[in-house]
């Protein structure tokens, strides 16, 4: 088993996700803004912002999963986009549970700059499989 869980999706290493703590409870990893990561004026894409948060709510969302569960899936995700990070600089995002049902996990990801300004905020659904 790879110590940084997001090494077990493709997807999460390629962007270079680090999970830096992985329980129950609370997910946190990082992100450096690299510029294949970034829009114009060199800051953070919406959609990497997107998926560093849903690997990070999958991740929770796994550790959750009910004996005989064989994975997890996004049904739902809902992003308020706060402010940019820039080339060059590290995002931590930090997942917490809104809610944890036998079927059905809410999470939620906080995604903050190096300044500890956040820049997003999402809330995505997980349906047990």
């Amino acid at each position: 088993m790879p110590t940084n869980l997001a090494e077990l999706i493709p997807f999460s290493k390629s962007m270079g996700i680090d999970v830096t703590e992985a329980t129950k409870d609370k997910v946190v990893g990082t992100l450096t803004v690299r510029p294949d990561l970034c829009t114009t004026n060199n800051i953070l894409h919406g959609g990497a912002m997107m998926a560093f948060a849903d690997t990070l709510g999958a991740i929770a969302a796994s550790l959750n999963l009910p004996e005989g569960a064989n994975g997890t899936t996004t049904i739902e995700s809902k992003t308020n986009f706060l402010r940019a990070a820039t080339e060059g600089s590290t995002v931590t995002g930090e997942t917490t549970p809104v809610n944890v049902g036998r079927r059905l996990s809410v999470w939620q990801t906080k995604l903050s700059r190096e300044d500890g300004k956040p820049i997003a905020v999402i809330t995505q659904s997980q349906l047990v499989l």
